[in-house]
């Protein structure tokens, strides 16, 4: 993907010792739906500075960050001529706290702006205006500003990712030393996201990260082999951990679970775990009593785990995603909307057994949703959109992504909704151009995705700059829209990000 200011290749998103931003939304661990958000969205978390100076436009607005009064702002390039070594991590996982970096007196330039260039009141400033990545390299520049950069205020809200590979040092013997996580305690990082781990790996990071006991908060685990002996050790031995995320873990049984879950745990992400079924929703439903967030992709729990939930947890869960749980039937959603009536997000993304009949069954009874995905729902069809547009009336995002039975019928349903703001309708193919003048009314919606829909012509896109207030609007392979047309949205939308 390249940069369309400067042609120049995009740093990667998640780079090798890298950092992941954690959604702002209440969407758990970090874990995005494939039918949640769009490219844009993914772009903007990646981008480099948008201008050379230090300062972003974008952000010289805030007040809350006062800007240094500088008669010529010092450049990204300026600041950054002390380049790191090509083999140094940008989190600091194989750098040494003490490794030698260039003092003031040796960066370049006049001895004014030497003293700016290290002045802590400035840079306490000025570093706000850079990404996680940014923020990286320009730790490894000198030691005053590593020491500046360091302070925990700069990290807030993302997450380190660490390969189990990257853990350990190879000593000349060839024996391994697990790596200094110093960094990152430092740095104050409350939550981990470890790939590939064993049991003995996660017990090595509890000794060695010094936050690991109390000072951790969320704990994410992708593609590892722990077990059940491995999870009670780490659940037990961090008592901190309230947000916990099990991924491609096909080690750990639901006994594991009875005996690790702590009732502590406020949110819960389990996917692509083949041990996974009903005992585990009762387990986590008797052990979670707090619980406010459930993340569950499973394909062996059925209707009947969906009754387990307590009355406790009726009155805390706002947010439910069963995404691709092929054996929920309606039957699951009446248990479902009975046992957690005041859910604000809902998922039923793959969900393909549930009709026009299950979502009679949400709308009726589920009026507190601002959230609801019905992506790759094929049985669902214009008739749910009417008892959403009748009975959700809080309603701000609807996902419809892969429902190839929705109409224009369906659409003109939806046109009277006044709190919606995001509507995706990606690969809705029976979508024409008589569907869109429906939603040109929608003076609330600021996010439209209809990527993929092949009826739309050029002439039906071009009336969408009716919706001024459109924020990000996506035309991915849609075979209407044309170079013309991106033009003349350039033209006549000029606030509306249109991804091609």
């Amino acid at each position: 993907m390249s940069n369309p200011r400067n042609g120049d290749t995009k740093p990667p998103c998640l780079p090798r010792n890298g950092l992941v931003k954690i959604p702002t939304q209440p969407n758990g661990l970090g874990s995005a739906s494939i039918t949640k958000g769009t490219p844009a969205v993914k772009n903007r978390l990646c981008q480099p500075s948008s201008v050379p100076a230090i300062l972003s436009p974008a952000l010289a607005h805030r007040s809350d960050l006062p800007i240094p009064s500088l008669a010529s702002p010092l450049s990204l390039a300026t600041l950054a001529s002390v380049s790191s070594p090509p083999s140094a991590s940008l989190v600091g996982l194989n750098t040494s706290e003490d490794s030698e970096q260039p003092s003031p007196e040796r960066l370049p330039g006049s001895p004014s702006e030497r003293q700016l260039a290290v002045d802590e009141k400035i840079l306490n400033r000025l570093f706000w205006y850079f990404s996680a990545c940014e923020k990286c390299v320009l730790a490894q520049v000198c030691k005053a500003w590593r020491r500046v950069l360091y302070q925990p205020k700069f990290w807030v809200g993302l997450t380190p990712v660490l390969h189990t590979k990257e853990l350990y040092n190879i000593l000349p013997g060839g024996e391994k030393e697990f790596v200094s996580l110093q960094g990152f305690a430092v740095r104050g990082f409350d939550g981990f996201c470890l790939v590939g781990v064993s049991d003995l790996d996660i017990c090595e990071f509890i000794d060695n990260y010094p936050l690991s006991k109390k000072g951790v908060k969320s704990m994410s685990l992708k593609r590892s082999t722990i077990t059940d002996a491995g999870l009670e050790v780490m659940l037990e031995q961090m008592q901190g951990v309230v947000r916990l995320e099990l991924s491609g873990c096909n080690d750990f049984t639901e006994a594991g679970l009875w005996s690790s879950l702590n009732a502590r745990i406020t949110a819960l992400s389990v996917s692509d775990c083949i041990n996974v079924a009903d005992d585990a929703i009762a387990a986590i439903s008797q052990l979670l009593p707090n619980l406010t967030e459930l993340n569950l992709q499973a394909y062996h729990v059925t209707d009947t785990a969906l009754a387990y939930f307590t009355a406790k947890q009726g009155y805390t869960t706002h947010t439910l995603r069963l995404n691709s749980c092929w054996e929920i039937t309606n039957h699951g959603v009446v248990n479902m909307v009975h046992s957690l009536p005041n859910l604000s997000v809902l998922s039923l993304s793959g969900c393909s057994k549930v009709t026009d009949d299950g979502v009679e069954l949400v709308a009726e009874n589920l009026r507190k949703l601002r959230s609801l995905d019905l992506s790759w729902c094929p049985r669902i069809t214009d008739m749910a959109l009417e008892y959403i547009a009748c009975d959700l009336h809080k309603l701000e995002e609807l996902v419809l992504d892969r429902c190839v039975r929705i109409t224009d019928t369906g659409l003109s349903y939806l046109s009277t909704m006044s709190s919606l703001r995001s509507l995706y309708l990606r690969w809705c193919c029976q979508v024409q151009d008589f569907g869109l003048k429906h939603l040109l009314s929608m003076g609330s919606l600021r996010l439209l995705s209809l990527a993929g829909c092949p009826l739309l012509t050029t002439t039906g896109l071009s009336g969408l700059v009716q919706l001024q207030e459109l924020e990000e609007l996506e035309l991915t392979n849609c075979p209407g829209a044309t170079p013309e047309l991106f033009k003349y949205f350039s033209q006549h939308l000029p606030c509306c990000m249109v991804i091609e």
